[in-house]
């Protein structure tokens, strides 16, 4: 009897007791799983979101209020640059060659004239272009030259007072060009290279190297001498004038025949081989000579 009267009683309730509504997570995985790829359309608005708002975030913190030096740098960086003014045509040169410290490297680059020089240049190496002349005007306003370098080219001509001006010249090359004559040098070279050239002995003054007190280094071998040149200075060291045309010198070539006590202490090396000259008829020409010039003696 008393179960039936639970079983009514339950009966009676059942109809006023509702189903409790879903929660906000249960109502989204319910969605979720009716909507084809909805998760993937949710992740990429969510990705996009996050990376725009970063992106925008960036970017706030990139736009940084200039300075006025930030400013002027990017005023100035929008005007056309303007290149340096061009001193002596200078700049030409130093893109084409290069310019170092007083030095200018002119090497191989097929020029075929003495280009334009900074006024400071102390330094010219010119190797192996195409020069055929060279004029007085290329040196003029130069007067710092201590060195020039001008081996392998095609120099035929040297003006007179090409090298007037230069009173600092210590070293000169003219070494492997098409010279017949020597220019007037200037006065404190040290060293002198003029070998493989096609010079002949009338093309040396008689006191080409009189007064040239300084020269230590004479290169004058592989050209057309027929005898030494005359007045060689007392400065030097070493002579080179193999490979010429040389076939005779004489008892004052190197020496003093009237001074038997005359000693020429300063020569190192004297170079006369492949020359038509048989040394050993003129033992009087080496009597002053500490070592005995390379060549053939018989």
């Amino acid at each position: 009897m008393k179960t039936l009267q639970s079983t009514l009683l339950l009966l009676l309730f059942v109809p006023l007791i509702k189903p409790a509504p879903p929660t906000q997570q249960e109502s989204r995985i319910i969605y979720d799983y009716g909507t084809d790829n909805f998760e993937e359309t949710i992740f990429s608005q969510d990705y996009e979101d996050k990376y725009l708002d970063g992106k925008n975030i960036k970017e706030k913190e990139a736009m940084i209020i200039p300075d006025e030096k930030s400013l002027q740098l990017q005023k100035d960086d929008s005007i056309t640059p303007s290149y340096p003014k061009k001193e002596n045509d200078e700049m030409p040169t130093c893109l084409l060659c290069v310019c170092l410290s007083g030095s200018v490297y002119c090497e191989e680059v097929d020029i075929d004239a003495v280009p334009p020089l900074p006024k400071e240049s102390a330094y010219l190496y010119a190797r192996f272009n195409k020069i055929k002349k060279l004029t007085a005007k290329d040196f003029a306003d130069i007067p710092n030259l201590r060195r020039l370098d001008f081996t392998g080219n095609l120099i035929e001509e040297i003006e007179d007072g090409t090298f007037s001006k230069l009173s600092l010249l210590e070293e000169l090359s003219l070494a492997e060009n098409q010279l017949l004559k020597l220019p007037v040098l200037p006065p404190k070279l040290t060293l002198f290279n003029a070998k493989y050239n096609k010079i002949k002995s009338r093309g040396i003054k008689a006191n080409a190297f009189k007064k040239l007190n300084n020269l230590s280094f004479l290169y004058l071998d592989h050209n057309a001498l027929e005898s030494v040149p005359l007045n060689l200075p007392e400065s030097l060291r070493v002579i080179h004038l193999q490979f010429n045309n040389i076939t005779s010198i004489t008892d004052d070539t190197f020496c003093k025949a009237n001074d038997t006590h005359y000693i020429r202490d300063r020569i190192e090396e004297i170079r006369l081989e492949g020359n038509p000259i048989v040394l050993g008829k003129h033992p009087n020409s080496f009597i002053c000579l500490k070592r005995l010039p390379i060549g053939s003696y018989f």
